[in-house]
């Protein structure tokens, strides 16, 4: 496992992390989370993501659970406020929210703090400035060590540092975008003045196209899958894309690798991706998602061509 600064700021992130959204969130207890973490940990994982908004909390209460099996120092440990609930103050970036979600999701975690604090989604309905000053207070006072957002434009990235260098806040270090072989343009187009300005850091999710990139769905779509389940899920271009996928699954096969293993390592070769977030429902699919570090190598200038053939 290769450890990665986010960004310009010191804190090493493992190359592949372990987020919460579909393994804690969706359907594991206690136990199965347990064996989850320690087998990522066991592999050189170090950052686990989280957001109050999984599964109202329970993914929270759940990581929080195992979090004590660990050394504190050995973990990077995510949250992301937003969604807190239903009451008109529950949601959204202003400084009310943000200081009491944050607090709730350490109660539900067992933590002191937080290592990475997101604004999981920019919020009309309140000011940059309130929500700069606020998550200033936050890292100020101990809650978390470093902020970002999750979803911002670079133009609110943007007025975000401004603001903060105005006011003599505490900057924003890392944004987490989505990011994957087919929803590429916010981190290779958009964010780039952001990169080379100011250093920032991603811990990018769904590198696997909310599987479509594991090739699972190259038949059909299976009843029990998760786009059978949450159809929202189904791009209108669904069908151009397994056309694609079927053409990079060749690739992979040629390196002896997954499809999923490639689309992962394909993420990583990214010199602006700090750690990629991985999820799964069964160890099997964690294990394979980590070997996808031993494909990284493989990628070669003429591998990478191929694949932007493919998916031009």
């Amino acid at each position: 496992m290769h450890y990665n600064k986010l960004g310009k700021a010191g804190i090493k992130l493992s190359e592949i992390s372990f987020g919460s959204w579909i393994t804690f969130a969706k359907q594991l207890d206690t136990n199965s989370v347990k064996e989850f973490m320690h087998i990522a940990v066991d592999h050189g994982i170090n950052f686990f993501d989280n957001a109050e908004g999984y599964a109202h909390g329970e993914a929270e209460i759940l990581m929080g659970k195992v979090i004590k099996d660990f050394r504190r120092e050995d973990l990077v440990i995510s949250t992301k406020i937003f969604w807190g609930g239903n009451g008109p103050n529950d949601t959204g970036l202003s400084r009310k929210h943000l200081l009491e979600g944050t607090r709730n999701s350490l109660r539900r975690l067992q933590l002191d703090y937080v290592d990475l604090l997101f604004c999981h989604r920019p919020d009309p309905d309140t000011s940059i400035e309130e929500t700069v000053l606020a998550m200033d207070y936050l890292v100020r006072n101990g809650y978390a060590l470093y902020w970002g957002t999750s979803e911002w434009s670079a133009m609110q990235i943007e007025s975000a540092y401004q603001l903060a260098e105005q006011l003599g806040c505490m900057k924003p270090s890392m944004e987490q975008p989505k990011y994957n072989l087919f929803f590429r343009d916010h981190l290779e187009a958009e964010y780039l003045p952001l990169f080379e300005r100011y250093g920032l850091g991603t811990t990018i999710w769904s590198p696997l196209a909310s599987g479509i990139l594991s090739g699972k769905y190259d038949h059909g779509i299976p009843s029990e899958s998760r786009l059978a389940k949450e159809a929202w899920l189904i791009p209108t271009n669904f069908q151009e894309q397994i056309v694609k996928v079927r053409e990079i699954s060749k690739i992979a096969d040629g390196l002896s690798c997954t499809t999923a293993q490639l689309a992962i390592a394909w993420c990583l070769k990214n010199p602006h991706v700090s750690t990629v977030i991985t999820g799964a429902s069964k160890k099997e699919q964690l294990l394979e998602n980590i070997e996808a570090i031993e494909i990284k190598s493989a990628l070669t200038p003429d591998i990478m061509a191929k694949i932007d053939n493919i998916l031009k």
